[in-house]
């Protein structure tokens, strides 16, 4: 295949049209951070003035908001089974701040331990822990879906039966 015929330079005001019909294309589908976006349009060629330019529209028209999104993906997380810590984690490779995500994550811990218990349920059922092996399995599992490790500890503990 040869190369691209040479494309002619749009207008400034067509090619800030034609950035925002894409972002809103995006936004569409789900929430973005500023970030997301700004890489995903970035992508496609668009030039970071202009890019920037339109996503500080977006954001004055309310058409973009993170607040909307932290509250949105934190809510879907917990749901999915999901704690705080990885939840965290996947908000700031979404460029968010700990500031900004710290309000959406203040969940009372019994709430949490319901998520816990929800995502626990979901992948043992009700079996019974059997040896040391299995509880840290079953540890390592709470772990890496996201949940403090006290919430573990307290958790796994009253899940053992006394012996």
């Amino acid at each position: 295949m040869g190369d691209p015929a040479p494309v002619e330079p749009l207008p400034a005001g067509a090619l800030r049209a034609e950035i925002q019909s894409r972002a809103l294309k995006l936004l569409t589908t789900r929430e973005h951070s500023r970030l997301e976006l700004a890489r995903k349009l970035r992508q496609r060629g668009y030039p970071a003035p202009e890019v920037e330019a339109v996503i500080d529209a977006l954001v004055a028209d309310d058409l973009l908001s993170e607040e909307r999104l932290i509250a949105a993906y934190v809510a879907e997380r917990l749901a999915k089974g999901f704690g705080p810590v990885r939840i965290r984690f996947e908000l700031r490779e979404k460029g968010l701040s700990d500031e900004q995500i710290q309000p959406y994550l203040d969940q009372e811990e019994e709430i949490l331990v319901e998520y816990l218990r929800l995502a626990y349920r979901k992948r043992f059922g009700d079996e019974p822990i059997g040896d040391r092996r299995e509880l840290a399995k079953r540890s390592r599992f709470l772990e890496y879906r996201g949940f403090p490790p006290h919430l573990i500890a307290r958790f796994l503990t009253s899940m053992q039966s006394p012996q």
